[in-house]
């Protein structure tokens, strides 16, 4: 299973195996993982999962598609280039070792 690694504001990594198809923000709740509020359940509408996703990782992902787009500007901390929701991010093997910072404020 791919390893995704999860680092807090203070500098905590966490090291999660997550199955394909997993949302990186699923996968995060389902270990109980603090950091992501995730208030809308993963639909895309809420910007509380947001994260910021490392190189070279960033720039593997799928493309953000309009919605996710205006919810990154609804972000708890700045929008950053590469600011991404983790409800919409689909954990595959080409993202094994993915490090994902939470920021300090969803």
């Amino acid at each position: 299973m791919p390893q995704i690694i999860y680092v807090t504001p203070d500098g905590k990594r966490t090291v999660l195996e997550v199955a394909e198809g997993t949302s990186v923000m699923q996968a995060a709740l389902a270990n109980g993982l603090p950091g992501l509020n995730a208030d809308c359940g993963g639909a895309c509408q809420c910007a509380t999962c947001h994260v910021y996703v490392e190189q070279p990782w960033a720039e593997q992902l799928s493309s953000i598609d309009d919605t996710e787009d205006a919810m990154l500007d609804c972000t708890g901390e700045p929008r950053q280039p590469n600011s991404r929701l983790s409800c919409q991010l689909m954990v595959t093997t080409a993202l094994d070792g993915m490090v994902v910072r939470l920021p300090a404020v969803q």
